[in-house]
C-alpha cells in the first residue's frame, strides 16, 4: 500500500485528458482551443498541471475512431472526451473505458442509449429548426429544397437531418428534392452540392447538418453562378462560412459554440476525475449569425 508521501506525489502528477473528435476538421480545432483554455485555467487555479492530447481520425470512419479510443484507453488517461461518429458503433469501446474507471465525456453529440455519460452541446433539433424555418420564410413558403446530411450515423447530424425534414413537411409548397452526404468534408460537400443543383435546376434552398456542409454548398453556389437564386442557411461559425455570409453567398447560420464545448467538456471531465458529481447535460447554446451581426 502506498504511503502518504507517495500518495501526495501521485496527487500532483499531471492530469491528462484525450480529445477524440469525429475527424480532422477546422471546427474541432476550435473545440481544442477551448479545451486548452480550460486546461490552462485549471492548471493555474489548482497548481496541478492539466494536459490535453488531441487525437483526430484522418477521415470520418468509426473503425478508425474506435481504434484511436482503444489506443487511448491503453495509455490510462485521466479522461477521454469524444464526439461520436456512431452511437451504436462506438458503444463497446466507450463501455471498455468506463469499465476501466476512465471518465468519459461526450461533446457535440448525445451518449449511446443507456450510458450515463455527461454530454456537452446544444439542442440539435432546435438548431436545425431555426435554420429550416428561416429558409422557408426566405422562400416565401414555397420551392424546392435540399439537405446536406453530414455523417448520417453521427447522432447530432442525424438529429438535425430529421428535424430539417419535419420542418419542411409542415409546409405543403416546400418540396424536399435531394439529400447529400458530405461526411464532414468541405470538398465532398462542394461536389455533392454541385451535382444536386445540376440535377435539380429548380432548386431554391439549402440547409446543412454539419460545419463542413455550408462551406462546400456556398462554394458550389458561387461556382454555379447562382448567388441570389439559391438561398442557403448555414450551420456553425467557421471563418470560411462567415466570409460567405459577408459576401451574401450564404444568408445566415445557426451556430454551435465549439470553443465553449471544448472548455466545458474539460471542466466536466476534470470534475469526474476528481470524484465529484457532474451534470447529465451542459447546454452551450445556439448563436444566430447574419450579415448584419458581422458588420
Amino acid at each position: 500500500m502506498a504511503g502518504p508521501t507517495v500518495a501526495a506525489a501521485q496527487d500532483q502528477d499531471p492530469l491528462r485528458f484525450v480529445i477524440v473528435p469525429k475527424v480532422v476538421h477546422p471546427w474541432f480545432d476550435l473545440v481544442n482551443d477551448g479545451a486548452k483554455e480550460a486546461a490552462k485555467m485549471l492548471t493555474e487555479t489548482t497548481g496541478r498541471e492539466v494536459q490535453i492530447e488531441y487525437r483526430a481520425p484522418q477521415k470520418a470512419d468509426v473503425i478508425e475512431q474506435n481504434d484511436i479510443i482503444s489506443r487511448s484507453i491503453a495509455t490510462q488517461p485521466d479522461g477521454i472526451l469524444v464526439d461520436l461518429l456512431d452511437g451504436k458503433g462506438n458503444r463497446v469501446v466507450l463501455e471498455e473505458a468506463v469499465d476501466q474507471g476512465i471518465p468519459v465525456t461526450v461533446f457535440d453529440s448525445v451518449p449511446p442509449e443507456g450510458m450515463a455519460l455527461t454530454s456537452i452541446g446544444n439542442d440539435f433539433c432546435e438548431q436545425a429548426n431555426i435554420a429550416s424555418e428561416r429558409l422557408v420564410k426566405l422562400l416565401g413558403g414555397k420551392g424546392e429544397v435540399a439537405i446536406m446530411m453530414g455523417v448520417p450515423t453521427a447522432p447530432n447530424h442525424a438529429i438535425r437531418a430529421e428535424c430539417h425534414k419535419k420542418t419542411f413537411e409542415k409546409y405543403p409548397d416546400i418540396k424536399l428534392v435531394a439529400t447529400g452526404i458530405d461526411n464532414d468534408s468541405i470538398e465532398t460537400a462542394q461536389k455533392q452540392a454541385a451535382a444536386i443543383m445540376q440535377a435539380n435546376p429548380n432548386l431554391k434552398g439549402w440547409v446543412a447538418c454539419d460545419a463542413a456542409g455550408p462551406i462546400g454548398i456556398g462554394q458550389a453556389i458561387k461556382e454555379a453562378g447562382k448567388v441570389g437564386d439559391v438561398i442557403h442557411v448555414g450551420l456553425d461559425n467557421l471563418p470560411d462560412l462567415l466570409a460567405l455570409i459577408k459576401e451574401g453567398v450564404v444568408d445566415s447560420s445557426s451556430s454551435t459554440k465549439p470553443e465553449m464545448q471544448g472548455y466545458w467538456a474539460v471542466i466536466a471531465t476534470w470534475q469526474k476525475a476528481m470524484g465529484k458529481p457532474v451534470p447529465k447535460y451542459i447546454d452551450t447554446g445556439i448563436a444566430i449569425i447574419t450579415k448584419e451581426s458581422l458588420e
